[in-house]
């Protein structure tokens, strides 16, 4: 029995005995902390609760139930180990089935076709017209797309979404700002600077003329209505703002279906109102009109301010609406900062109220924490938001010594070094979970022997060096992979769960659990290395040893472009 049909075996059995879905046993699964304590390890401390016994108790339990002896074809040992069941996977053609399959399906191996036939929409990066690409956006950024390409990975239509926010009242303030002070600028290679500048200066100066929101209100009003001259302002705004922001998706491979904004809502939000009108569900609050949501334990939801001016909930509502009505959709996702928790559970409900039973399974809130430089956090109405570019100079600057230090007089150094910035800043994100703070600390963040995207790269490249080395075909698949020893297979058997891991991610919307999978295959890889020579005068064994060294190579590779980061042949 192959080592997948082991696991599925074991993910069934659970399943029926506890209750929970085969899906909540796949999430659940785990690798032991301890090689000495096998391959898989199902936690049993959830079910606590409803078993009413002790998680070690329950793994006792669930052995003699479901794992005695004799045991399941591709289980050498379970045995309960301080509340967790663990399993120790057989080896032998185990291993060496597993080996041929990569060796096989090369790039394509962790593909599924679970997905086909269904749709995943995905709303990330959302950046601000007007403001420079922050910090902040980026963190959207890569988790979504890292989203997106795990969910094309499992054979899922996915539609990205980059929602810009291109509306509302900031905007009439920057064209009161421009009015204002528009002249004192050139807006030419820098121009979202200028507006950002203008954007800062134009609080500073409400700080003690009160009167100029009010301005900015009705400038807004007057862009809501369709004044020419407004509108004109807004997409010299709005061209200024996708320049920049073109370029750097483009440094990070960042591709977008649609960049439909909240501006492409403007007009469909009328049809929305009228229909929670006709529901009895809008009611009026000093002028305002609301959805009262305290029978869910939240506040009012507000769609419309006492002077018609419309919110991002209106906006929000209206799209999740539409693209319903236009994609069809089994699944959306909203990557966005967790600071937008109760707005996200606001319009949510509000759509379910509407009639929409769909929203409660359908529409999901990736929220994920702040991003942190030296403690400080970002606030761009304080003029003190982290701007990307500033990062990546100086990220670029610090990869730049390293590639030449390690590698000195290469080829194409400048492209190396801007693809091991974008792998340190892509990486240090992805790799701790969503909803946690990241604290960036640059000498962590480019390590080429840390828990780093660099470090990543260079086992990479070490590979590809050993396979150039070597000289002769890759993948051989006439090789005698059972001579392949203890070593080899304690290597070789991480591959086993590359499909689970991209699976996991995608149940979870966690790409934690795949940057931790890539590092612990690669630490796997490096710790052989060191102790054994791969390339010796045994010529069979020789051969056995590449085939496992270039299929770890492929899995890091495709790990790797999942991630968003670039797997280099040389460093």
């Amino acid at each position: 029995m192959s080592a997948d049909a082991t696991r599925k075996k074991i993910v069934a059995l659970i399943a029926a005995e506890t209750k929970l879905s085969p899906t909540e046993v796949v999430v659940m699964l785990e690798k032991p902390k301890q090689e000495a304590h096998g391959d898989l390890a199902f936690p049993c401390f959830r079910l606590a609760k409803t078993m009413r016994k002790a998680p070690p108790v329950i793994a006792a339990e669930l052995k003699e139930k479901l794992f005695a002896p004799p045991l399941p074809e591709g289980l050498a040992k379970v045995e309960p180990v301080a509340g967790y069941l663990n399993f120790t996977l057989a080896t032998d053609t185990v291993i060496t089935d597993l080996l041929r399959q990569v060796l096989e399906q090369g790039g394509s191996y962790g593909s599924m076709t679970e997905g086909k036939g269904r749709k995943v929409v995905l709303e990330y990066s959302s950046v601000n017209i007007a403001k420079p690409f922050g910090i902040g956006h980026l963190r959207s950024t890569i988790i979504g797309a890292a989203l997106n390409r795990v969910y094309r990975k499992l054979g899922y239509e996915t539609i990205s979404i980059n929602h810009l926010g291109d509306w509302g009242t900031q905007f009439g303030k920057l064209i009161a700002a421009y009015r204002l002070w528009g002249s004192e600028y050139e807006f030419a290679d820098n121009a979202i600077y200028d507006l950002y500048d203008l954007y800062v200066r134009f609080h500073e100066a409400a700080k003690s003329d009160p009167a100029l929101e009010e301005k900015g209100r009705e400038e807004f009003r007057k862009l809501e209505s369709g004044d020419t001259e407004n509108e004109r302002l807004w997409r010299r705004f709005h061209d200024y703002s996708m320049r920049d922001f073109n370029r750097i998706y483009e440094q990070l491979g960042v591709r977008f279906d649609y960049l439909t904004g909240e501006s492409f809502y403007q007009e469909r939000m009328t049809p929305v109102i009228e229909k929670l009108d006709k529901q009895h569900l809008l009611t009026v609050s000093e002028g305002a009109a609301i959805v009262d949501l305290t029978e869910y334990d939240m506040p009012p939801c507000l769609l419309k301010k006492s002077d018609d001016a419309t919110l991002y909930a209106t906006r929000d509502l209206t799209a999740l609406l539409y693209r319903k009505d236009t994609f069809n959709f089994d699944k959306i996702l909203y990557v966005v900062g967790s600071a937008q928790k109760l707005h996200f559970r606001q319009f949510f409900k509000v759509a379910e109220l509407m009639g929409n039973e769909w929203v409660a399974e359908q529409a999901v809130h990736v929220d994920f924490g702040w991003v942190k430089f030296s403690g400080q956090m970002m606030s761009s109405r304080a003029g003190t938001l982290i701007f990307f570019d500033d990062v990546f100079a100086k990220a670029r600057e610090t990869a730049l010594e390293i590639v030449i230090q390690e590698n000195p007089g290469m080829d194409n150094v400048d492209w190396t070094a801007e693809k091991v910035t974008i792998a340190a800043l892509v990486f240090t994100q992805l790799k701790v979970r969503r909803n946690r703070d990241v604290n960036f600390v640059w000498e962590d963040a480019f390590s080429f022997r840390g828990a780093t995207g660099p470090y990543l790269q260079y086992t990479h490249a070490r590979l590809t060096s050993l396979a150039s080395k070597y000289g002769k075909p890759l993948p051989d698949l006439s090789a005698d992979l059972l001579l392949l020893g203890d070593e080899e297979k304690q290597v070789t058997k991480r591959l086993e769960a590359y499909p689970a891991k991209i699976k996991q991610v995608a149940e979870s919307y966690e790409t934690s659990f795949l940057a931790e999978y890539l590092l612990d295959l690669a630490a796997a890889i490096n710790s052989y290395w060191q102790r054994i020579r791969i390339i010796t005068d045994d010529e069979k064994a020789t051969t056995a040893r590449m085939q496992m060294a270039y299929a770890v190579r492929v899995v890091i590779a495709d790990g790797l472009r999942l991630l968003g980061i670039e797997p280099l042949k040389r460093m």
